[in-house]
């Protein structure tokens, strides 16, 4: 089982192209750890961010009487890929995982692949 900083180091070194990573918890918008990020990207400002767009998520899925689960949630910009990954595991409701990625260096299946398994070590 690996704690946060752990985890989030993991992100960071064995996924290709990662440029930051946070946990976050999504209830009250804060971080719980990050790494990596930097001038170009707040990974603080990142959490607070993507926690609105799991919100709204949530939200609209609450309104279409949709009864299924967020996996993640993938943003594409012209460089970077963000992915959000809610986790699922037991006692981890609420957080999700941030990841930032480099588009050029980044493999996307692979991000996810290892993310997921990331999440099932993770002891929060």
């Amino acid at each position: 089982m690996a704690n946060t900083e752990a985890a989030l180091k993991e992100a960071t070194t064995t996924i290709d192209g990662a440029i930051g990573a946070a946990l976050v918890d999504y209830t009250s918008g804060m971080a719980l750890g990050t790494i990596g990020g930097g001038k170009d990207l707040d990974l603080s400002v990142a959490a607070a961010g993507n926690t609105d767009v799991i919100r709204a998520k949530v939200r609209t899925m609450e309104m279409l009487g949709l009864k299924d689960e967020i996996e993640d949630v993938l943003i594409t910009l012209g460089g970077q890929y963000h992915l959000i990954r809610l986790l699922k595991s037991r006692g981890h409701d609420g957080l999700f995982l941030y990841l930032a990625l480099d588009k050029e260096r980044a493999n996307l299946a692979m991000a996810r692949h290892q993310l997921r398994k990331i999440e099932a070590e993770l002891e929060v």
